[in-house]
Parts: C-alpha cells; structure tokens; sequence
C-alpha cells in the first residue's frame, strides 16, 4: 500500500510540474501576439506569476511529504528500502558515484563530509573503493551508517607505484586501480540491469554542490561544467560558445583533446559498455588520465555537453583538507598528563 501511494505522489509531482510548464507555454503565445494591449499583458504576467507560486508551493510541499514518507518507512522497513526506493525513483536515471579512497588521518572526516552530501541525491548508488588489500572496519562501518544503495570495494594500488610522503601528489597517478575496479562493477551491473544510469567520479576531498547532481544526472554521452580552485586557477572550465565547447580555459597542457578536471565530466554508462576495454591508465602522463579516458571513448569537443548554466557556475570545489598536527600528544605524555584514549577511531 505504501509503496503505491509513494508512486501516486510522483505521478502527482510530475503531472503538476507539465501542466505549469504547458500553461506558460500557452499564455507566451499569447503574449506574442501583436494586438495585446499592455494592461492585457500585465494581467497576463499576474496571473502566471501566481500560477508558479503556486507550482512552486506545490513542488515544495511534494518534497517535503515526499522526504517524511522516505523516512518513514525507512524506519519501518529498513531490509527493503532499497526496493522501495527503486520504486519510487524509477523515473530517474541513477547516478554512481565513484568514490577512491586512502586510509590517512582526515580519511574518516572527509567520507562523513561527502556521505552527508550525497544523502541529499535521490536515486544515487555510491561506490567506495579503498586502496588497500581488504575492506577495513572503519569504512564498512561509516557505509553502514549511510542507509542508502552503497558498494564496498577494494583494491590495492601495486607498491612500486605507491606514493611515498615526501613525493608531491602529481608524482605517480593515483586512483587508477580503484576507478577501475569501480568501472568493472559498473559494466556487469549495467548489462544485466539494463538500467539508465551515469557515472561520476567523486574524490572524498572535494566539495559539491546538490545542484550539480542535477546537471548530471540526464547526461547523454558526456556532460562537462567548471571546477573551481584547481590548477593553481581559481576555476578551470570548458569554453563554451553558442551552447557547444570549443576549448578549455586552464593553465596545465591546454592542448590537451578533454582538459577537463576528474571532478569536472560525467559519462553515460551506456558508453562504457559500448567500449568494454576503456579504463584509467597508470601509464597517462601527467594530467592526461582524464582526456585518454575521454578519447579513448571516440569523443570529440562537439560530443560534449555544456552543463551548469553554459560552464558559467561552479559546483565544484577541490579542497584539500590540511594534514592535521598531533605534536600536543607526545608532549602530554612526556608530562604524564596524556588521557587520550588510543582506541577511540578518529
């Protein structure tokens, strides 16, 4: 019964949404007629704009039912809210976010701060992939407090292409092993679902907005937007000219064919099928992972499409969290002052 009434509530939510939308492409016509008089034009222009604050009321109570009930039943049927969920949002492609992530002392503070932000996404499925040997307790204990549709992974990146503390971040490729493993899971989960879906790959490091999910999520081959506060820039961006990219505004190797950002593309994944062998290369020089994986998918600058208002907003951020210092904790132990508990997962 439940599950019904949440359907009807999207059916609702939609159907309202296109009347609006018909009931101003009607009244547009008839403001473009040439007999109107301007009072006429006013009182048209009063009377839509009342009828969107309308739309606009309804669309936000819709949400709001829409969130109580989610929650609701998430209490109450915990083992089948993936299901239900899969229900609910059947109308929306889903969105896999790719995840690659390192055990360090801000891991725990930084996957906490991106889980909290990709709680708000309908119809997403997170895939964490740590680069480690194993599954580790701190991870499979975070996912599990995530209570949405997550994959655990790992995979351990070769140690002869491990970066060592003192090597800068750019000298060896990082997160290839784990992106690909990510890309497989991917593949055998899309041929045999036959689901709508785009990937997007998600350092835990950066900052999004909700509103990027959006620009993504009806991605046909491969949308791009601006990323902001990276390549020594203050944003790098795809130009864009007349609705279409034409080039890209960034320092590094802007010959390069897709200059483009990893936090700055996302991909249909119906072209990750149609090209089974394209994967991230540990043999990519210096910031070209990205554009061979692009290239290697038959892409051309004209194939992109321009997302988040024409690349003119950024919702996207790469901020890197500071190396936290714990000198203090040697200092209280030297004065036998030290009551940390060592046990406690920070």
């Amino acid at each position: 019964m439940r599950k019904l009434t949440t359907k009807r509530l999207f059916v609702a939510y939609v159907g309202c949404t296109l009347i609006c939308f018909l009931w101003m492409v009607i009244i547009w016509g008839f403001w473009c007629t040439d007999d109107q008089s301007e009072n006429e034009w006013h009182e048209r222009y009063e009377h839509v704009r009342e009828q969107l604050v309308e739309a606009r009321r309804l669309r936000s109570d819709s949400d709001d039912r829409l969130e109580a009930m989610q929650s609701e039943v998430h209490s109450r049927y915990p083992a089948d809210m993936h299901e239900i969920l899969s229900i609910v949002n059947e109308h929306l492609p889903t969105i896999y976010v790719v995840t690659p992530t390192y055990a360090r002392s801000t891991q725990k503070a930084e996957l906490t701060r991106l889980s909290q932000t990709l709680l708000h996404v309908r119809c997403l499925h997170w895939i964490v992939v740590e680069d480690a040997p194993e599954k580790t307790k701190l991870v499979t204990q975070l996912l599990s407090r995530y209570n949405r549709p997550a994959t655990h992974l790992s995979a351990l990146t070769p140690p002869p292409m491990k970066l060592n503390s003192t090597d800068p971040n750019w000298y060896k490729p990082r997160g290839v092993w784990q992106r690909n493993k990510a890309l497989t899971w991917i593949r055998g989960r899309a041929s045999q679902s036959g689901e709508k879906s785009v990937v997007y790959f998600a350092d835990d490091d950066n900052t999004y907005d909700l509103a990027l999910f959006d620009e993504m999520r009806l991605t046909v081959g491969v949308s791009v937007w601006p990323v902001g506060l990276v390549g020594k820039l203050r944003y790098e961006t795809p130009v864009v000219h007349g609705g279409h990219v034409v080039g890209w505004l960034t320092f590094w190797h802007p010959e390069r064919p897709m200059a483009t950002d990893m936090a700055g593309f996302a991909v249909n994944t119906k072209l990750f099928l149609q090209h089974p062998l394209v994967e991230f290369s540990e043999k990519s020089s210096r910031g070209f992972m990205e554009s061979d994986l692009l290239v290697g998918l038959k892409l051309k600058l004209s194939d992109l499409e321009a997302r988040a208002h024409n690349c003119t907003k950024i919702l996207v951020w790469h901020t890197r969290t500071e190396v936290p210092s714990v000198k203090n904790e040697m200092k209280l132990v030297r004065m036998g002052l030290n009551h940390t508990d060592l046990t406690m997962e920070v």
